[in-house]
């Protein structure tokens, strides 16, 4: 049944933030801009809510591009009705697959809804997803580390926990880090939770051979040993090492996400809300994963995703990154080696004005009079 409510104006804004160059030991080029989809939803009854997605280096005006296809099928449609209308959005775009940017696109308006419904109950996102935590483990990334030396590595790590992270990601790319990392593991001590990126850049026998020498570490894992869909390799690797394996970053459908879980490829699955096409696709994931008693450490945006990891069962982290505070007039709260969550309805947050400089395209679609 459905309420009077019902949505009556989409905004979409393409936004290009720019951040410092992220340069090292990878394949991809230097990351010096991501573009974010934003959604900003509008209803009769006078509630709103914001959604968001992005784009890494390529693929932010053609994310931009179906959202505005998609877009006006949502005027007239009830707010509350989101699984039906993630639906009606993965149909129309249903030729170009149900993954990928198509899904992407779709991800901003769930997120949207969702913040929405929540600021309707005048709940956060996490209080109304029903929350076990008031506060989520965090760890800080330290950028660029295959080009950082020992002191270096050891320092920035040192002010990051100084800063309140409960936890220390070294990204390593193609090199073998365990001399490096051992050193950096006798400074920080073996209480710091240590974990280790290799961003998908091994084959078998190297990530099996560099995963050994790693083990003396006690690492809380070892993330992206292997391509995301060697769902194979990964099983294989996770059963020759004690290390847990962290992998699904850059997946984007809940099937890619059960592969790799059903296969035993993963200890720590790592899904990324935008990405997956929302909230609502995450929560299917959430659960599988429970079921399967695994972890989770969703990927990038923590401003989003504490409430969705304060909502798990099970054990949980956030990637606190700096990168998105400016596009907000909200800031996130670390104490203790943690995130906590925000007490504001939805996900509580809001578009600065620095964002509205920083966007490149803008339109707006309404129900007629």
């Amino acid at each position: 049944m459905r309420t009077g409510d019902r949505i009556d104006r989409v905004r979409l804004s393409l936004v290009y933030l720019p951040i410092e160059s992220r340069a090292g030991d990878v394949k991809a080029p230097p990351l010096t801009e991501v573009a974010f989809l934003f959604t900003e939803l509008g209803t009769t009854d006078g509630h709103a809510g914001l959604g968001l997605s992005y784009a890494k280096r390529a693929g932010g005006p053609a994310l931009y591009a179906h959202a505005k296809e998609i877009a006006p099928l949502l005027l007239g449609e009830d707010p509350n009705d989101i699984g039906r209308v993630w639906e009606k959005l993965a149909i129309a775009g249903a030729s170009v697959g149900r993954g990928g940017l198509a899904t992407q696109a779709i991800g901003a308006v769930d997120i949207g809804l969702w913040d929405l419904k929540a600021k309707r109950a005048n709940l956060s996102l996490a209080k109304l997803l029903g929350a076990y935590r008031d506060a989520v483990s965090c760890y800080h990334t330290l950028g660029g580390s295959p080009s950082l030396s020992v002191g270096e590595l050891f320092e920035t790590a040192r002010r990051s926990l100084e800063q309140g992270a409960g936890g220390i990601k070294v990204e390593i790319g193609r090199t073998n880090p365990a001399r490096a990392l051992t050193q950096v593991r006798d400074r920080l001590g073996a209480d710091v939770p240590l974990m280790v990126d290799a961003g998908q850049q091994w084959d078998r026998a190297t990530a099996l051979h560099i995963g050994r020498a790693l083990e003396p570490l006690a690492l809380t894992w070892l993330e992206a040993p292997l391509d995301a869909h060697d769902t194979e390799g990964l099983a294989a690797l996770a059963c020759a090492l004690d290390t847990p394996i962290a992998a699904g970053e850059p997946l984007t459908t809940v099937d890619e996400h059960w592969q790799l879980m059903h296969a035993g490829a993963s200890d720590y699955v790592q899904p990324d809300a935008p990405r997956i096409g929302g909230i609502t696709p995450f929560l299917r994931i959430a659960a599988l994963a429970n079921h399967k008693r695994l972890a989770i450490a969703p990927h990038f945006a923590a401003e989003l995703h504490v409430h969705l990891a304060a909502a798990y069962p099970g054990t949980a982290w956030v990637e606190h990154v700096t990168w998105l505070e400016p596009l907000f007039n909200e800031r996130l709260e670390l104490k203790d080696g943690t995130v906590l969550v925000p007490d504001r309805a939805g996900i509580g947050f809001s578009l600065s004005e620095r964002s509205r400089v920083w966007t490149t395209d803008r339109i707006e679609f309404a129900e007629s009079v």
